[in-house]
């Protein structure tokens, strides 16, 4: 089987693809980071290093692919300022990455899951697309088209066999926040262990793909046992 992941040099992305690696699968690492990229070559794995907001590029990157599972995970955070304080540069670059090419992404390999009646097309989401944070409207905002897009296009492929997942993620220890928290903040994030483990994303989806060709699940959502709520509120004790 063979699958594509976007954003596969670091994080989720790249736990997902070296654990599809591991069992097995074809699997092409889509990224921009070359030397993490030759990194996964040397574990096996086949690359493509393009930028997914440049259309011309993303064409090129896919001749010769018709994946069986799309793993949609590339995406970034803008700064985190309130809404008026963000430029339009940022403003656009947020939109571009995390919904642009996604969108271009999936019209790219999904007519071809649907003519062959079979495939999986996950999008990773997040906690921040069902759920408001001060500081963070533009990435609530493309989050929630990406979950508004993945059902709506589960309902569009459901009658050709195709599957479509949405990944619900809340605080996963990644490299997400290194440019814009500091250290002693992103310490505190991940204190006692009680992160979820992008391992632990990755087991999850390779559950997913297990499952028989007639269940689809729909969205899964992965929390931190004391993320007791979508907005990051800790359970108390007592």
């Amino acid at each position: 089987m063979q699958a594509i992941v976007t954003g596969a040099t670091s994080g989720i992305g790249r736990a997902i693809a070296l654990a599809m690696h591991g069992q097995g699968h074809d699997v092409v690492a889509f990224g921009r980071r070359k030397e993490a990229l030759a990194e996964l070559e040397a574990l096996g794995l086949r690359t493509r290093a393009v930028d997914l907001a440049d259309r011309v590029a993303l064409a090129v990157a896919l001749t010769g692919l018709a994946p069986d599972v799309l793993v949609n995970n590339a995406g970034m955070m803008p700064r985190m300022a309130p809404f008026c304080d963000l430029t339009e540069d940022e403003i656009d670059r947020a939109v571009a990455v995390n919904l642009g090419s996604v969108l271009a992404m999936t019209r790219a390999v999904a007519p071809g899951m649907r003519d062959r009646g079979r495939g999986h097309i996950f999008f990773t989401g997040s906690t921040a697309g069902h759920a408001p944070f001060a500081n963070l409207a533009v990435y609530c905002a493309t989050k929630a088209a990406v979950g508004g897009f993945a059902q709506a296009l589960r309902l569009d492929l459901a009658p050709h066999g195709v599957r479509v997942t949405e990944i619900v993620a809340g605080r996963v220890e990644t490299g997400l926040y290194n440019a814009l928290l500091p250290a002693e903040a992103r310490a505190a994030m991940y204190a006692d262990a009680s992160a979820v483990q992008p391992g632990d994303v990755a087991a999850m989806v390779a559950a997913v793909l297990a499952l028989p060709p007639h269940v689809d699940v729909a969205r899964f959502d992965i929390l931190p046992t004391r993320q007791a709520t979508a907005t990051g509120a800790s359970r108390k004790d007592g």
